[in-house]
Parts: C-alpha cells; structure tokens; sequence
C-alpha cells in the first residue's frame, strides 16, 4: 500500500463518522466514530499532526468501501489492508495478527488470543494491547470478548455499546443471547473444530 504521500480521510458507515490515516508504509491510524467530526481528526491526527484531509489513494479507498461495506453487514475480508507498524510492540503485533484471523460473525476470547501467540498466561496483556489497538475494524478487538462471551473493555466512543452494535452487525450476540438488533445480514458458521466461538 505504498502512496506518494500521508494523508487521512473522514467517512460515513452505518454507525457513523469513521476515518483513517495513512503513509508511505500503509495504515498509521484507524478511528470508529467520535462524540464529533473534531474528536475523530485528533485521533486520526495523534500519530502525525501534519498530515491533511485527502482523497484517499486507490488502495485506501478500497479499504474505505470494505469498511463501509463491513459495517452494514457484508461478510468482507480485510486482510488486504497494510498496516503500518512502526513503534508497536512486538508483542502487540503478535496480538494484531491473531485477531485479524477472526473472521465477521466469530469471536475469542482474550485467553483464546493468549493461547493462539503461545503465551497462554497472558490473557490481561492481551486485553491491554487491544486496548491500545490503533486499528480498529481493521484489527477487529471488538470480536474478542471477556472468558464467558462478555464484552468487556471497549475504548471507542460509546464503549461496551458500540461493541455490541459491531458484533450484532456481524451476527455474532454476546454471552450467547439474542441479536441484541433482531436479524441481521450474515452471520457465520461456528467452525467445525469448535475453536472460535460466536459469542
């Protein structure tokens, strides 16, 4: 996802203003919607205050679409979005790469992410690094869930809410309950070997 220069941009979806920021080495910052149009700029701009608001590249466009697509209920897959990784810790990296694996409709739980890195007592830095997850949607936190199917720790606008809202999109309802939004477009099959859970 090389471009020719940094930029970000501001977009509609189904639950509102998101935006993204990118650079020569891909993705720098992904931002679900703010309390404002300001709020959702700082957080874009936290990482690099200078870069102005653009039409994005084709390659961020596309994940633009796949976003807006994703959040009204289309099953896409976004691995095809390139991310800047510069100064995240390696560990938070090994974090990111598992949860991109969840795919729309499922759900771990953060001792499932734990595990999946190898480091099996490591359910609370796991929480910690999705905490500070500068991509979200894109790597998706808000399908991993607390031990028992909880949502748990959400630090988007509208915290736990939002969470949910995202995941019933998708068709996957927390702690086993109903679609917290009645039906919805798709949701996925439980895989057969029973290891990623829905909800």
């Amino acid at each position: 996802m090389a471009t020719a220069s940094a930029g970000y941009h501001l977009f509609d979806t189904a639950i509102g203003q998101c935006g993204l920021a990118w650079g020569a080495a891909g993705l720098t910052r992904v931002a679900l919607p703010e309390h404002s149009e300001a709020a959702s700029r700082a957080r874009l701009l936290r990482q690099h205050p200078d870069i102005e608001q653009q039409e994005p590249p084709p390659a961020v466009a596309a994940v633009v679409a796949d976003i807006v697509a994703l959040l009204a209920g289309e099953a896409k897959d976004l691995a095809h979005a390139v991310l800047d990784l510069a100064g995240v810790p390696d560990f938070n990296a090994r974090v990111y790469a598992t949860t991109r694996a969840i795919r729309p409709g499922e759900t771990l739980t953060y001792g499932e992410v734990a595990a999946r890195i190898g480091e099996p007592a490591a359910a609370q830095a796991v929480g910690r690094a999705l905490g500070a997850n500068p991509f979200p949607i894109v790597v998706p936190c808000h399908r991993v869930l607390a031990r028992g199917g909880k949502a748990h720790g959400f630090s988007a606008h509208g915290g736990i809410a939002t969470k949910a809202r995202m995941l019933a999109i998708e068709g996957a309802p927390i702690d086993g309950g109903p679609n917290l939004f009645g039906d919805l477009p798709y949701a996925a099959k439980p895989k057969p070997d029973g290891e990623q859970r829905r909800g």
